[in-house]
C-alpha cells in the first residue's frame, strides 16, 4: 500500500492541481476573519445561498467581495459557530488540537463468534474517507457490502467513475429505500449479521432511525464511525470536508493567505486511520465503538510531522519549482484564487 498515492488518488482522475488558497476541488476558499483565517467550503448551491445568513447582513449571495468583507469583521468563533448552526462546513486554522491517536476507542467489549473465514463489514459510507477503508478491508479479504440509499445514493458516482470504482470494486453492492421502515428493518439484520460496520454520518441520523451503534457494539459487533469533528460533545452532528477539516487540524501551506496542502486531504488521511483501526479490531477479536474524525486525524498527522511544512515554492527561469530533500520537483504555476460570484469552480 502506498499512502501517498492514496491521498491523491482523485487528483489522479480528475485532474486537480495547486489553487493556492483555493481548494484543489474549487469548493473550499480560505478567508480572513477579524482574529485568524477560516477555511470555507461551498461544494452544494445551497450553500451559497446560506452566505447572507452566515454574515447576518443583506448582502446578495453572489456578492463575493460583499461577504469577504462582512466576515473580515466578525471572530472566527462567531463565524464558525454560526456556520455550523446553518449546515455549512467552516473551520478555524489550527482550531483541532492533536489527539493522542487519530481515533478514539469506547465501549470495548470481546467481538462475537465469527461464523466465517472472512469477516463481514457493511459500507454504510459515501464520498471518499469511508469508501476508502472499505475498499481497503475489502482488498484485505474482508466480504464488504456497500450499502446505499435509492433515494440518496453514494455521491462520488456523480465523480469520476474511475475513483468511485476504485475506492468499490471489490465489495457487493444493495440498494435500499432507506429510511423506509422495511428498509431500516432489513438494514439492521445485515448489521446484526456483520463483524464490522462502518458508517460515516453524523449522529443524530443513527438516532433517527432507531440504530444504536452502543447496542450494536453490545452486541459483539465493531462500529467505526467516521465524523467531521467527533461523535460526542458540542461538534457532534457540526457538518465537515476534506478541505475544511484538513485546515482545523493545521494541515496548510501556512501563509498569508494560507493555501491547501493537497485535495480534500483529510479523507484519504481518515479512510487510512479508519481501515487500520478496523483491522486491528477484527484481528484481536475485539468489538469496540470507534470515532475516526476527519479534523482530528488531520491534527494527529500535523503533530506528527517530522518538520514542520516549510517548502516555498519559487520560480526560476519561468518555471515553478518546489525544493525537495532530493533536489527540485517541478510543479504547476500557482493560480490566483478566483472570487467567488455565483458558486464556486465546478469540478473537472
Amino acid at each position: 500500500m502506498d499512502p501517498e498515492a492514496l491521498a491523491a488518488q482523485r487528483a489522479a482522475f480528475t485532474g486537480f492541481g495547486r489553487s493556492g488558497s483555493r481548494s484543489p476541488g474549487g469548493y473550499a476558499q480560505m478567508v480572513r476573519a477579524r482574529d485568524g483565517w477560516l477555511a470555507l467550503s461551498l461544494p452544494r448551491p445551497s450553500d451559497i445561498e446560506t452566505l447572507p445568513a452566515l454574515v447576518g447582513a443583506a448582502v446578495p449571495a453572489g456578492d463575493w467581495t460583499g461577504i469577504e468583507s462582512r466576515i473580515a469583521s466578525m471572530t472566527a468563533a462567531d463565524v464558525v459557530q454560526q456556520g455550523s448552526e446553518l449546515g455549512l462546513a467552516v473551520a478555524a486554522i489550527g482550531a483541532t488540537p492533536a489527539p493522542q491517536q487519530p481515533w478514539s476507542v469506547r465501549c470495548e467489549r470481546p467481538a462475537r463468534p465469527r461464523r466465517g473465514q472472512a469477516s463481514v463489514v457493511v459500507d454504510l459510507t459515501g464520498l471518499w474517507a469511508g469508501p476508502l477503508a472499505g475498499g481497503l478491508l475489502a482488498e484485505a479479504g474482508c466480504r464488504v457490502l456497500k450499502v446505499e440509499s435509492g433515494s440518496r445514493p453514494d455521491g462520488a458516482r456523480r465523480g469520476p467513475a474511475g475513483f468511485f470504482e476504485l475506492l468499490n470494486r471489490k465489495k457487493r453492492h444493495l440498494s435500499m429505500d432507506l429510511p423506509e421502515p422495511e428498509a431500516l428493518d432489513r438494514l439492521r439484520e445485515l448489521i446484526a449479521e456483520a463483524d464490522l460496520v462502518l458508517e460515516a454520518s453524523r449522529p443524530r441520523v443513527m438516532q433517527q432511525w432507531g440504530i444504536s451503534p452502543a447496542e450494536v457494539v453490545a452486541a459483539g459487533t465493531t462500529w467505526v464511525s467516521i465524523t467531521g469533528h467527533g461523535r460526542n460533545g458540542r461538534h457532534a452532528n457540526r457538518i465537515a470536508f476534506g478541505d475544511d477539516a484538513a485546515a482545523s487540524g493545521g494541515l496548510v501551506m501556512p501563509g498569508e493567505p494560507p493555501m491547501f496542502v493537497g485535495d480534500a486531504i483529510a479523507d484519504p488521511i481518515a479512510g487510512l486511520a479508519a481501515a487500520s483501526v478496523a483491522a486491528h479490531t477484527l484481528a484481536e477479536g475485539r468489538a469496540a465503538l470507534v470515532d475516526v474524525s476527519l479534523a482530528g486525524a488531520s491534527a494527529w498527522v500535523r503533530a506528527h510531522a517530522a518538520v514542520p511544512i516549510d517548502r516555498p515554492v519559487i520560480e526560476n527561469d519561468g518555471c515553478w519549482q518546489v525544493e525537495l530533500t532530493d533536489g527540485p520537483v517541478a510543479v504547476a504555476p500557482p493560480a490566483v484564487s478566483d472570487r467567488i460570484t455565483t458558486r464556486p469552480k465546478a469540478a473537472k
